[in-house]
């Protein structure tokens, strides 16, 4: 049998065209996503099933009649064999039915959908204070403790941010609304109506990212300062801000953009703790009193709107990576 110059054309071509760096990229990236959705989703599903008990009679209390669980099992699909259940709960996260809440009867993606904004806008907020200090922050302790200068401020700044860093997100939502919502009175306690409201829960969420971030881009600096076209650029008599700003900063970034999407994810799930000190009424108070009340459903729900949140945030910091340094392991290999 022979093969026609056209067929070898479109065979090569199809070759380059699979070999091609990006390609190879996104092909891989997209695998790895589909992989870790479907753990996720599995996960979430059999969730509600390894818990000891009946959930909807832990829902409903003991004082709720046998019929009234037999028809919420019925309603919920419960009695059901498990592989039945499994299909129809993934050809409805398809059509974005994540069931129905056993304590309101409300559907939960409307619940989700109603508290989601809230939840996105302190975690967003919260991120792009701690880059807007951090990256700036780190900038400058780098240029200024190069080469072993000033080693008081390198001490002050390295204690400083190690203890910021430690301090977990709760305890420094507590103290910041002791001291100022509590004693100076300058800030509101509680809830989300006013722009001044968002104040406090940003800053608990963000010292902690920003301290991990500036240690994170100081060292990274330090590091590309040591290389020898940044010295190059020093021995041509180049502007300072040209080998700070141009050289040397974009090639620091890429470990802290890297850290940043890890905070970034972490700040999502840092909100639930937060949201219950400040009364945010987002994902985070409503996980909370979703499984204080046996949820199952809901807390369903919002396990996997946390968890594709996270796998998002993974998934665009391996584009940016890929942007920024081209040469990078993420693109070539």
């Amino acid at each position: 049998m022979t093969i026609s110059s056209t067929q070898l054309r479109t065979t090569g071509g199809m070759a380059t065209w699979s070999a091609h760096p990006w390609v190879r990229f996104g092909t891989r990236r997209l695998a790895r996503l589909v992989i870790s959705l479907l753990a996720l989703v599995t996960a979430s599903f059999l969730m509600i099933h390894l818990i000891p008990g009946d959930p909807v009679r832990s829902a409903l209390g003991p004082a709720a009649s046998q019929s009234l669980v037999e028809a919420r099992r019925e309603s919920l699909g419960l009695n059901d064999p498990l592989w039945v259940q499994y299909w129809h709960f993934l050809r409805n996260l398809v059509t974005g039915d994540l069931g129905t809440s056993i304590t309101t009867g409300l559907p939960v993606s409307d619940v989700i959908g109603d508290r989601l904004p809230a939840t996105v806008q302190l975690a967003v907020a919260a991120f792009v204070l701690a880059v807007l200090v951090s990256v700036p922050t780190g900038l400058v302790m780098g240029v200024l403790t190069r080469g072993g200068r000033r080693p008081r401020a390198e001490l002050g700044f390295t204690s400083v941010s190690v203890v910021l860093a430690a301090i977990p997100e709760f305890l420094l939502a507590v103290g910041l609304v002791y001291l100022f919502a509590v004693k100076l009175a300058w800030l509101p306690v509680a809830g989300r109506s006013t722009p001044a409201s968002y104040i406090l829960p940003v800053l608990a969420l963000a010292i902690g990212p920003a301290a991990v971030l500036a240690r994170i881009c100081r060292v990274e600096l330090l590091s590309v300062l040591q290389t020898d076209y940044l010295r190059t650029a020093r021995a041509k008599r180049l502007p300072a801000a040209t080998i700070y700003l141009r050289h040397a900063l974009p090639n620091a970034l890429t470990a802290t953009i890297t850290l940043g999407g890890l905070l970034l994810g972490g700040l999502v799930a840092g909100t639930v703790l937060v949201e219950n000190v400040f009364g945010w009424p987002g994902l985070g108070s409503t996980i909370v009193s979703s499984i204080l009340s046996k949820d199952y459903p809901l807390v369903q729900g919002v396990v996997l709107v946390y968890g594709i949140g996270v796998l998002l945030v993974n998934l665009v910091v391996d584009i940016a990576l890929a942007l920024l340094d081209p040469r990078s392991t993420i693109r070539e290999s």
